[in-house]
């Protein structure tokens, strides 16, 4: 086996991504907190966020795919939801079995809420970045989803 050495970037990128690892474990916690006292941890809250910002009512399976997490785990979820009367299923005209997911009123008020929570939590998370350092982080986010994304495409 021949042994592959990493470039400057590789190193790099490696570098980054067991930071955003940590970060993302940080921000799970951070989120976990903040939404505690709704009833809310962060996989609900991301859930419903999907849901609330879709342009028009979904499948679990889509909102799965652009969370870019399993469809089980957002199925769980919106199940644990349902039952709660946050969110709600409609017909799907395009698919008999894969019904559309959408916030009832309680839904898009606990969401609201979340939200409103979030606002000035996220606000002094970003003290002291410029919004041109924070542009290049999301660019540079932006790229490796793409790479990955493409990647996977390769291998279905």
């Amino acid at each position: 086996m021949k042994d592959e050495q990493w470039t400057e970037g590789g190193e790099l990128v490696t570098a980054l991504i067991l930071d955003v690892f940590r970060l993302n474990g940080q921000l799970v916690l951070a989120g976990d907190r903040l939404v505690e006292k709704l009833g809310l941890t962060s996989a609900r809250w991301q859930v419903l966020g999907a849901i609330a910002n879709a342009e028009r009512a979904e499948s679990v399976a889509w909102h799965a795919r652009t969370m870019g997490v399993h469809r089980q785990g957002v199925q769980r979820i919106v199940n644990d939801l349902r039952k709660e009367d946050i969110v709600e299923f409609q017909p799907n005209p395009h698919h008999k079995r894969a019904q559309l997911v959408v916030l009832t009123s309680k839904g898009q008020k606990l969401y609201e809420e979340a939200m409103s929570l979030q606002t000035p939590w996220v606000n002094s998370l970003s003290d002291g970045l410029s919004s041109k350092d924070i542009s290049t982080a999301k660019s540079i986010i932006e790229h490796l989803k793409k790479s990955l994304e493409e990647t996977a495409l390769e291998k279905d």
